[in-house]
């Protein structure tokens, strides 16, 4: 298994068997799990850890996606408080997601202007603490359970948007080890769940 920070979850030409343990966003950078041939086993239990972030909301402004990619409007207006939500969170996924409807991914429905509604979810957010902030944006490390839309998160807040997020960890593993390949055998000291499936 190799951990590697990309914007592009491209896998093919690597000459093996490869999966990935969860997307990023377009706009978002950071870590992204690649799996080859027998850590492709483990892949549903590496899917599920939680993941932990940094996002950054730009204030007084709105995206029509909730990130920069969207249209964006300038409203003048600051959030009045800057706490983003923790505990059991219900989302409705977005219209950019890549999460089917009717057999077909939301984001081809968004492309062609439609919109649907969407299906909610809970999830978690074990922690979302405010490292900083000025007039312009607000600086978070948000922990949360897979599943979570950093950007509906961040939208909470009212008139701001999510204008970068970047993925610093994925249960054990850090981007600061980015590029490491792990083996099955490690992952499954780090992940006693995969151990005993792998028996």
């Amino acid at each position: 298994m190799t951990a590697r920070p990309s914007r592009r979850h491209d896998l093919r030409g690597l000459g093996a068997r490869a999966g990935h343990a969860g997307t990023l966003d377009p706009f978002a950078t950071g870590l992204l799990l690649v799996l080859l041939d027998g850590a492709t086993r483990v892949q549903r239990f590496l899917v599920e850890l939680p993941k932990t972030y940094l996002a950054t909301a730009r204030l007084g402004w709105r995206s029509s996606s909730g990130d920069p990619e969207g249209e964006l409007t300038e409203t003048g207006t600051l959030p009045q408080a800057l706490d983003l939500p923790t505990g059991t969170v219900r989302q409705h996924v977005p219209m950019t997601s890549a999460v089917r409807v009717g057999g077909e991914r939301l984001y081809r429905k968004a492309h062609r202007g439609e919109t649907v509604a969407t299906p909610p979810r809970d999830v978690e957010v074990y922690r979302a603490e405010l490292l900083g902030h000025d007039a312009e944006s607000a600086r978070y490390e948000i922990e949360c359970s897979s599943g979570t839309y950093v950007r509906t998160l961040v939208e909470t807040l009212g008139d701001a948007y999510c204008s970068e997020l970047r993925r610093t960890a994925i249960g054990p593993f850090r981007v600061e080890n980015a590029g490491e390949e792990v083996s099955v055998e490690r992952i499954g000291e780090l992940i006693p769940a995969a151990a005993e499936a792998m028996r």
